[in-house]
C-alpha cells in the first residue's frame, strides 16, 4: 500500500509540476533528479539489509507487549489514531530540529538541503545513513508512544506523499497557499526551510503539520527574498558536479 501511494504521489505531483511549476527549472534538472530517486533507493536497500522488520511490525510488536502509553488505555480507534498521528507528527518535527542543531546528523541532513532546486524529487533526497538513522528514531516513537499498527501505516502513508508534495515546485495561489497553511504544510512554506540564508534554513521544520512551527517559534511566513527570487541549496555545494550521486554520498564526510 505504501509503494501504491508512493508511485502514484511522484507521478502525480511530477506531472502537476509540469502544467504548473511556481519556478523555473534549472538546467541538468533530470541529472539531479536522478541521483535523487538512486539516493533514496539506497537508502531503501541499506533499511532492507539492516534491518530485518519495518514500522508497522514494531508497532504490532509494542501492542502485543503492552509497551507505549497509548497501550495502556482501551481508546476508540478513532481517538487513538489522532492521538497517534499527532504524537508521531510531533516526534518528526523534533527530529528534524535535531538534524540541524546536532553537527553529526547535520553533515548527513545537509546532503537534502544541497539540491539547489525544489521539486517532487527533493522530498525524497536523503542520504541513506539518515534513512536508518530517522527510521531508528521513528521506531523509539512508536514504542514510546503505542502507535498502534493501523496508525503507523497510514502515518507511513501520509508522511510519504505529504514530504513530497511539501518539496514540490507546484505554484499554488496565495489565497489557497493562506488556507491551506491551517491544516497542512505547503510547497511555500517549506520552501523557505530550503534557503541559503541560515535563519530561514533553520525555521518551518514541519513536515505534515504547521503547528509545530507556529507553537515553538521556528514559523516563517515568507522568505525575505521572495519565492521567485531566492536562493535554495547551500553557498559551499552549487556546482553541477554536487548533484552526482558518488559525491552526494560522501558530502557528510567533506569539512
Amino acid at each position: 500500500m505504501r509503494l501504491q501511494f508512493f508511485i502514484s504521489g511522484i507521478i502525480v505531483l511530477y506531472l502537476l509540476e509540469l502544467l504548473l511549476p511556481k519556478r523555473k527549472s534549472p538546467p541538468a534538472k533530470s541529472w539531479r533528479q536522478i541521483s535523487n530517486v538512486l539516493m533514496m533507493g539506497l537508502g531503501a536497500l541499506l533499511v532492507r539489509v539492516v534491518l530485518p522488520v519495518g514500522a508497522v511490525f514494531v508497532a504490532q510488536f509494542a501492542l502485543e507487549n503492552e509497551w507505549g502509553l497509548l497501550n495502556q488505555f482501551s481508546l476508540p480507534v478513532w481517538l487513538n489514531l489522532v492521538i497517534s498521528l499527532t504524537l508521531l507528527d510531533l516526534a518528526i518535527y523534533g527530529q528534524h530540529v535535531m538534524f540541524h542543531k546536532i553537527p553529526v546528523f547535520w553533515r548527513l541532513h545537509r546532503v537534502h538541503h544541497s539540491d539547489t532546486h525544489m521539486d517532487v524529487t527533493t522530498g525524497i533526497r536523503f542520504h541513506p545513513i539518515e534513512i536508518l538513522a530517522s527510521l531508528l528514531i521513528k521506531f523509539a516513537a512508536i514504542i514510546i508512544i503505542g502507535v498502534s499498527p493501523e496508525a503507523m501505516l497510514v502515518f507511513a502513508i501520509v508522511l510519504n506523499v505529504m514530504a513530497m508534495f511539501s518539496h514540490s515546485n507546484l505554484n499554488l495561489s496565495s489565497s489557497v497557499d493562506k488556507w491551506l497553511r491551517y491544516f497542512i504544510v505547503t510547497p511555500d512554506m517549506h520552501r523557505v526551510h530550503h534557503s541559503v540564508h541560515p535563519f530561514e534554513t533553520n525555521s518551518n521544520y514541519g513536515f505534515n503539520i504547521p503547528w509545530w512551527d507556529k507553537l515553538f517559534g521556528t514559523y516563517n511566513e515568507q522568505p525575505i527574498d521572495g519565492h521567485l527570487e531566492m536562493q535554495i541549496g547551500i553557498d559551499k555545494y552549487r556546482a553541477i558536479d554536487d548533484n552526482r550521486l558518488d559525491k552526494l554520498l560522501l558530502q557528510p564526510m567533506r569539512a
